[in-house]
């Protein structure tokens, strides 16, 4: 029997980098997937490659930063699949201009917040209501590595994964009796179609060479890493902060080398993934 088998299933961001394969992997191991993105064209990108591929898949386009789209992105998966059994909050971003403190404007601070932290709040207020009627069931967030150390540049988008790593933990010690199981994953270097937009070729360089396993990440071991903390496998496993990064972090860090580039850090992309 497959890891989700039945199993109904959200998953926001799934427009491109990290969410398309996931998605793909979701259905693949039997769940039914209703995916989110803001960009309707990479949505109906998605939902035809599940389809394809054998998949049952619905698509609700949503601006995660609205809670009415939220609204009915449940209601939506709901009506379609009779219930939810797990959310997966992938959605986020960062903007070009999140480059430091001193530079820092108010509103782009609160932008940042609302696509990364109250966004996955959002989705789990109105989703851990539907996990309840089930008798409980899974949440993944995905937050990022650069919430577990200082980075040289991005600290909105660092705080608001730090607040995700924190929402994580509330929420399963909140509703873990009542059958919740609520998980972070922290990816590292993650290889996808859209990081050439994100770090320069410099700084994946730089990720890569410090990276303790023999290769760089790809969506294929964020979407595994999924699939275990939403399947039954991992039912004892709550309240965790999971990082899927090669050993990035366990060891002597880059901050010598990445200063050396004579930039702030990343070139965010100023599009935001939603």
């Amino acid at each position: 029997m497959r890891a989700l088998e039945g199993k109904s299933v959200i998953l926001t961001g799934a427009g491109g980098g990290i969410g398309r394969p996931t998605a793909l992997m979701l259905a693949a191991a039997g769940a039914r997937v209703a995916i989110s993105d803001i960009h309707e064209a990479n949505l109906a990108e998605t939902l035809a490659q599940v389809k394809q591929a054998g998949g049952e898949a619905i698509a609700v386009c949503a601006d995660v930063t609205r809670e009415d789209d939220i609204r009915e992105l449940v209601r939506a998966t709901v009506a379609a699949f009779g219930g939810l059994d797990v959310l997966v909050n992938n959605c986020g971003n960062s903007f070009a201009k999140d480059r430091d403190i001193l530079s820092m404007e108010a509103d782009l601070w609160d932008a940042t917040m609302a696509l990364n932290a109250r966004a996955p709040m959002l989705c789990c207020k109105h989703g851990i209501p539907e996990l309840l009627k089930r008798g409980g069931g899974a949440i993944v967030n995905i937050t990022s590595g650069a919430a577990l150390s200082g980075q040289l540049g991005i600290p909105a988008y660092s705080a608001a994964k730090a607040a995700v790593i924190s929402l994580t933990r509330s929420v399963a010690t909140l509703y873990g009796a009542q059958g919740i199981r609520c998980n972070a994953i922290a990816p590292g270097l993650i290889l996808h179609d859209r990081l050439a937009a994100v770090f320069p070729t410099e700084q994946i360089r730089i990720d890569a060479e410090n990276i303790l396993s023999p290769r760089p990440g790809t969506p294929a071991d964020i979407a595994n890493a999924v699939i275990f903390l939403a399947s039954d496998a991992a039912s004892f496993v709550n309240a965790h902060v999971m990082p899927v990064d090669g050993g990035l972090l366990a060891h002597t860090p880059t901050y010598a080398q990445t200063r050396a580039l004579g930039s702030a850090g990343p070139n965010i992309s100023k599009d935001k993934e939603r």
